[in-house]
């Protein structure tokens, strides 16, 4: 590995390329903070991608890509004399500073869960922080994410379960609920009700240790996989899906299951 300077070196060589590129590059030189967001938002999802995959090499390449992007805002600030990369650096370890009492003060905090806590107290009295706990929750989250930072934000003042065994009643009775709106018919609100029944799912995982959106995204790619096996065998036997039978096709979903019991097995 690389030492600190060997590593501040390589930070002052891609500010330089970027100072370079920003005044010879027809490109880099017209963009904005408008334009530049939506790819922005790319970036982020497909650092995400590789780092569910666990691909080291498109995890260190998506990192430089999100990198570009920080430096870019930040030279654009600096242009328009509102701040620059030193103050983006300086600000994050004055804020980490002030947030860790345990390392830099006089606070004791010896487990995870305590600096969590610690934490969202912090944030409330800070100057420029959180006005109230869940105001650090971005509005424009996708849903299931949020719902997970609301609950740990929630917890980490104390509003959770005794015992985590007790969210399973909750999750009961919105399973109930949900039962009782779709025979209702008409006029019923299905759908705040199975809002209600997602919300305590992630509840549940929360406090199992699992996060819901990895655990999703994880079905989401299983999903996928065997379906893409089930459309291939199909194709083979030169079936259209719509014309085999569910016990057809669930017969080939096994199959799929099996494959990947076996490609486990042989990466153990």
């Amino acid at each position: 590995m690389h030492s600190t300077d060997d590593k501040l070196s390589a930070f002052r060589r891609i500010i330089e390329v970027l100072d370079t590129l920003r005044e010879r590059c027809p490109w880099d030189a017209k963009q904005t903070n408008e334009s530049l967001r939506p790819n922005t938002v790319e970036e982020v999802f497909e650092l995400a991608d590789a780092l569910i995959a666990d691909d080291t090499q498109n995890i260190k390449k998506e990192l430089g890509d999100v990198l570009l992007h920080v430096l870019f805002y930040s030279k654009i600030a600096s242009e328009k004399e509102q701040f620059d990369i030193a103050d983006v650096c300086n600000s994050l370890a004055d804020k980490l500073i002030f947030r860790h009492p345990h390392i830099y003060g006089n606070v004791e905090a010896d487990s995870a869960d305590k600096v969590a806590k610690n934490w969202e107290e912090i944030k409330l009295k800070e100057k420029g922080g959180n006005k109230t706990v869940l105001a650090g929750v971005p509005t424009a989250l996708p849903a299931l994410i949020k719902a997970n930072r609301i609950q740990e934000k929630a917890a980490n003042v104390g509003f959770d379960w005794e015992e985590r065994l007790q969210v399973w009643d909750k999750v009961k009775e919105e399973i109930s609920e949900v039962e009782q709106e779709m025979e209702a018919g008409e006029g019923n609100d299905l759908e705040g009700e199975f809002g209600d029944l997602l919300f305590a799912v992630v509840n549940a995982a929360r406090l199992y240790g699992v996060n819901p959106e990895n655990a999703l995204e994880r079905t989401n790619r299983k999903f996928i996989s065997r379906f893409n096996h089930l459309e291939k065998r199909a194709k083979e036997m030169n079936v259209a899906l719509k014309e085999m039978s569910l016990s057809e096709m669930d017969k080939i979903w096994d199959e799929a299951k099996a494959i990947e019991r076996n490609n486990t097995k042989t990466v153990e």
